[in-house]
């Protein structure tokens, strides 16, 4: 074989290639920008001509030879090879069979590739034969989670409309949902639209609002393109509701008529109109009313209404025209500003918590407060076993014991003590029931002598819980030798404790060493823990790294 640059023009076509039907139009523009932007890459196939010609015939490469000539290309490169005995044709059928369009990640990476090494995206368009809007699409889709390209890669692909909000979604919610959604051995389908709508968003187009882009600024509104969009619609979003309904709300509120109202949409998206206010339907007269509201999409709407002629009042010559719903006036603070200030206040308590000095006494009554909480569940062991508070009162009391009547937290150390005392217990218990406290309140029994404190379990009700081996067993250091029949050797341990406190051994607090030991590994924080597939996992306690600072916050 040799390489030669011959004229495209001179080159005869094969009678015997495998694709004779017409080509795709958009697949033969492409591979004519292409050409134009950076030549042949694959030299076509030929060989002499078996019939006694000079020439040379296509073996490969009959749409970039017609391509080249479309270029206006006065040479293009060949290889030239020995002709087939079968005239090319196997070596065509082969050669289009073969062919295999290129995965759309790889072609996302790609063009990824280019920009990287100074490409532009319009010289990629005119490459490829793409609108740079499409390039800028693709080069979105790049964006998304690797671990979801590799899998996308695959074969396994969501749907345009799951993959546009994919996209659309920052990496860190990409990573997330990805951890509950990813493939496993036994099932290796991702549920897509599962993926898809944990990332999915409310977006409020910029085509439905009327307010205009300085009150949009004000607002700090900031439009996204949705570049899945048709190209000729205004596609602008963003996912702020909270400002854009607020920047609707003044909008309104500044171009609201002489006669006019704010209300707001009812369940069924209709305007809540004014006490026997009729709605007009018509052309408005000038004594109607108008009224303003957002609709479930956050558009501004107008509809008219009239009010019933008023009655005069008698000694009152008001006619009372204009007694209609003042408007609504905005909150000096959002719903959202709200959650913001919830989001800064709960990282700075949680600063100072770790970090502020804070005396022993001060930090006994904040565990009492924080049991208090209304996010903290306590399963009461003294509400009858159906009980359990959020912050309940019964609770909430002993929290409300430390504080002084103009409510500030102030307490002596015996009313701390108490509170402690009443939380504790309040929350420990041992019932083994769903307000079970589990091991630590064995531990917290055990460590405060609760075993003095048990009462006396010989009694025929306890007693008859137990097997015959345990029974005969409870007989050791008295006088009762075990009988034949179970209900006598009852009898008469039960005669026998009326004098003495008998406290069976399963009974005792202090808890099981094997089990203990099992808590304390299952609980204890190590920086070496790993996930189970071998990956390095983030520390199981994330304020780890903050213990040494609460160290020297307590000294």
């Amino acid at each position: 074989m040799e390489i030669k640059l011959v004229d495209p023009r001179a080159l005869v076509e094969n009678p015997d290639r495998a694709r004779r039907s017409k080509s795709n139009p958009q697949a033969d523009a492409l591979l004519l920008a292409t050409i134009k932007a950076v030549g042949i890459v694959q030299p076509p196939v030929v060989a002499p001509q078996a019939d006694g010609g000079n020439g040379f015939v296509i073996q490969a490469g009959h749409r970039r030879v017609k391509q080249a000539i479309a270029a206006g290309l006065d040479e293009i490169a060949v290889i030239v090879g020995e002709a087939a005995e079968d005239g090319g044709a196997m070596r065509s059928l082969v050669e289009t069979l073969a062919h295999e369009g290129l995965n759309p990640v790889d072609q996302w990476r790609a063009i990824e590739r280019l920009v990287a090494i100074g490409w532009t995206e319009e010289a990629i368009a005119v490459a490829l034969a793409l609108s740079v809007r499409q390039i800028r699409k693709l080069r979105l889709l790049a964006n998304v989670l690797p671990a979801m390209l590799d899998h996308m890669a695959k074969g396994d692909m969501p749907n345009e409309s799951q993959l546009r909000t994919i996209a659309a979604a920052s990496l860190e919610e990409q990573k997330e949902v990805w951890k509950a959604h990813k493939p496993s051995k036994g099932d290796p389908q991702v549920p897509w639209w599962s993926v898809a709508n944990g990332l999915s968003k409310t977006r409020m187009y910029a085509r439905d609002a009327s307010f205009d882009d300085e009150l949009a600024q004000a607002y700090g509104i900031s439009w996204v393109e949705d570049l899945f969009a048709p190209a000729d619609e205004d596609s602008r979003y963003t996912t702020d509701v909270e400002a854009y309904l607020g920047a609707q709300q003044e909008w309104m509120t500044r171009n609201l008529p002489k006669k006019g109202v704010i209300t707001e949409a009812n369940t069924w998206g209709q305007p809540e109109l004014p006490k026997k206010a009729e709605r007009v339907y018509g052309k408005p007269k000038k004594s109607d009313h108008t009224a303003m509201y957002l609709d479930r999409d956050g558009m501004v709407q107008t509809v008219h209404f009239r009010m019933p002629e008023p009655k005069a009042a008698k000694g009152n010559g008001s006619s009372g025209e204009d007694a209609v719903v003042m408007p609504r006036t905005r909150p000096d603070v959002t719903r959202k500003g709200i959650e913001m200030i919830g989001d800064l206040r709960t990282d700075a308590l949680h600063e100072a918590l770790g970090r502020a000095p804070i005396e022993d006494d001060t930090l006994m009554a904040l565990l009492v407060l924080a049991f208090a909480g209304q996010n903290v569940r306590v399963d009461s062991a003294n509400g009858g076993g159906d009980d359990y508070y959020y912050g309940n009162r019964r609770i909430a009391r002993h929290a409300a014991s430390l504080f002084d009547t103009e409510g500030k937290l102030s307490f002596d150390m015996e009313t701390l003590r108490v509170a402690v005392r009443s939380m504790l217990i309040e929350v420990l218990s041992c019932q083994e029931n769903r307000t079970n406290s589990g091991i630590v309140a064995r531990a917290a029994g055990d460590v405060i002598g609760a075993d003095g404190f048990l009462p006396n379990m010989g009694t025929e009700e306890f007693l008859s819980c137990l097997s015959r081996s345990a029974l005969e067993a409870s007989c050791e250091g008295t006088s009762v030798l075990p009988r034949a029949r179970v209900k006598d050797t009852r009898a008469a341990l039960v005669e026998a404790f009326n004098e003495q406190t008998f406290v069976h051994p399963s009974a005792f607090f202090a808890p099981d060493r094997d089990a203990l030991a099992a808590w304390l590994a299952s609980n204890t924080v190590t920086e070496e823990d790993e996930e189970p597939d071998g990956t390095d996992a983030e520390p199981v306690d994330p304020d780890h790294d903050d213990r040494e600072g609460f160290r020297e916050a307590a000294e």
